[in-house]
Parts: C-alpha cells; sequence; structure tokens
C-alpha cells in the first residue's frame, strides 16, 4: 500500500513508520521542517513538509491508499490542542476526500472515555467528523505508552523515592509499548476486519498500578525503592489558582488546563471504563503484543535502551 503517514516523528509515529517500511508499505511521511539525520534513517520513506497537502496537485501525494494519522499536541494546551488534534486532522481528512483516498486510520486514546480536557474534545471532536465522512475509517485507542510510564526513573537512580498519588491504587493501565502498538496498527491497516471500528488496545499482562511499578523497578534495580504519597488535591488548588487568572492570559489559562491533565492521570485508569458498572475494567480492555514494561524496565537499567525523553509532558524530576 502507498501510505500518507502525518506525525511520523513522534513517539508514536515514528515507530508506526518503522513497522510500515518494515512491512513493504510505500510511506509518505509528513514533517513541519525537512527531514533530519534522525528522520533520514527511514531513508525508503518520502519525505514532504506538511504544507504539501494543501497544493492543488503534488506529484508524490497521488494514488494514495490511506492516511494515517500520529499527530498530538505535544503540551495538551487549550490552543495547541484544537490546532493539532482537530484543525490539523481535519486537514488531513479535507486531502483524503479531496483524492478520493479509501482508508483513514487515526491514532487516538482511551482517555477520550470520560472527556474532561481540552485535548480529549478535540480529539472527540475529531472523531465524529472522521466517522460521519464518505470514507473507510479505523480509530485505534491506545492505553499508556511504556514512555508515560518511565519519567521517574531518574529520580530512582538518584536515590529518590518514587511519587504516587494516594495509596498507589488510584489508576491501573495496561502500557503498551510503541512497537507493539505499531505493529497492531500495521495488520490493522492491511485487514479488512476492523473497518469503521474503534479500536481500543493495550499491552500484555494484568493492568499494573503505580504499586506495581515500584515492584517492577525494585526488580530492574535490584534493591527495594521508597515510596512517598502525594494528594491528587494538589493539582486542583493549583488549578484554582491559575484559573483565576485565566480569563486574562493564555499562559494561566494553559497552566490550569495542565493542573487539570495532572489530575486527571493521577485520578482516572487507563483501561476499558464500564458505563454501566461506573468503573475500569482490566479484564474487558484488549491486549496485543508481547512486549512488558517489566522488561523495558530492566532493559533501560542494563542499559540496553534509554530513558524516554519526556520534554512537555515531563512532571517529576
Amino acid at each position: 500500500m502507498r501510505i500518507l503517514l502525518a506525525g511520523a516523528t513522534g513517539t508514536a509515529g515514528s515507530a508506526v513508520l518503522d513497522a510500515l517500511l518494515a512491512a513493504g508499505h510505500r510511506v509518505v511521511a509528513l514533517s513541519r521542517t525537512q527531514a533530519t539525520g534522525e528522520q533520514a534513517r527511514f531513508n525508503s520513506a518520502t519525505w514532504l513538509r506538511w504544507s504539501a497537502i494543501n497544493e492543488t496537485s503534488h506529484h508524490e501525494l497521488t494514488n494514495i491508499d490511506a492516511v494515517v494519522s500520529c499527530l498530538a499536541s505535544r503540551s495538551g494546551g487549550i490552543k495547541d490542542s484544537h490546532k493539532v488534534e482537530y484543525e490539523a486532522n481535519s486537514k488531513l481528512l479535507a486531502f483524503a476526500l479531496r483524492n478520493k483516498v479509501p482508508r483513514f486510520m487515526l491514532l487516538s486514546a482511551i482517555c477520550v472515555q470520560k472527556p474532561r480536557l481540552a485535548f480529549q474534545h478535540a480529539k472527540l471532536a475529531f472523531e465524529r467528523e472522521l466517522m460521519a465522512a464518505p470514507i473507510s475509517w479505523h480509530i485505534i485507542r491506545p492505553t499508556a505508552f511504556f514512555k508515560s510510564l518511565s519519567g521517574q526513573i531518574h529520580r530512582v537512580q538518584q536515590g529518590k523515592p518514587f511519587l504516587v498519588f494516594g495509596d498507589g491504587l488510584l489508576t491501573a493501565c495496561k502500557p503498551i509499548s510503541q512497537p507493539d502498538l505499531a505493529r497492531f496498527m500495521c495488520s490493522t491497516l492491511s485487514s479488512n476486519t476492523h473497518i469503521n471500528k474503534i479500536l481500543p488496545i493495550g499491552g500484555p499482562g494484568p493492568a499494573i498500578t503505580p504499586r506495581d511499578q515500584v515492584a517492577l523497578l525494585e526488580q530492574a534495580f535490584n534493591r527495594p525503592i521508597k515510596i512517598k504519597t502525594i494528594s491528587p488535591q494538589l493539582f486542583r488548588i493549583a488549578e484554582r489558582v491559575f484559573a483565576l487568572f485565566s480569563p486574562w492570559s493564555d499562559w494561566c489559562a494553559d497552566k490550569a488546563e495542565f493542573c487539570r491533565i495532572g489530575y486527571f492521570y493521577a485520578t482516572e485508569s487507563m483501561l476499558i471504563w464500564d458505563n454501566q458498572l461506573a468503573r475500569y475494567d482490566a479484564e474487558a480492555t484488549p491486549e496485543t503484543g508481547s512486549e512488558t514494561l517489566g522488561e523495558f524496565y530492566r532493559a533501560i537499567v542494563g542499559g540496553a535502551e534509554a530513558i524516554p525523553e519526556r520534554g512537555e509532558h515531563r512532571i517529576f524530576k
């Protein structure tokens, strides 16, 4: 297949690009800048600037069989979320419809089940637009990535305690590695089994709480790790302070939103939500792949993997 991939330089997108190329697909990758040396390692992909989709004709954008969007807001800020999660995806969909592309795959997130945040509402707005469009679609909603559960490894290496919210059992997830997610997306794209379906997906094994993360890190480091508890209400207090100035300051509005994001992830699980029972259901959360979080932690401690850089998504230092 000839595939147009957006978000190819991101955490998930780079893994999807790798999987698509490994499966023999021809990939046109969109980037907001020129291909860098890191991007150029995927030398069998064709790299284009994002603006190319607005051109009336471009020889590299003909005969596209599927559009795959791995776009995601880097910060989760209010305006950035709307610009990336909704507007950019909407432009991609318009390109697909204008050029009669038969299929569109969207990488969304499982957290949109209980939307409270700007980026979640933006994701859902585009999901609705995609589902209403005259095109075959797949919406992929993964659980937590290994990257998002690696933010405290530096702290542990320095002998600092692992920070947990509440008792460390408030939330759980079935974390999935980027390569396993990418392979799942690649196989789904090549199949007609899951057309026009929303597909939540997690990694293998039982759901993992923050306390379980500590146990996995203790195994990886082969030593006990101290735990320090924090109240999630700290996010609520900070949010109220920033919200006071939000009507006059975009910076304060975004800071208030970041506090809401922190509170959400401190109190909500990344699993299937059962509306009837009003609870998260680990057993109902689908699994794929073979890579486990424990193996990932051991690879980092052993030097086989680098600690993922979380950038603007970092909370703990």
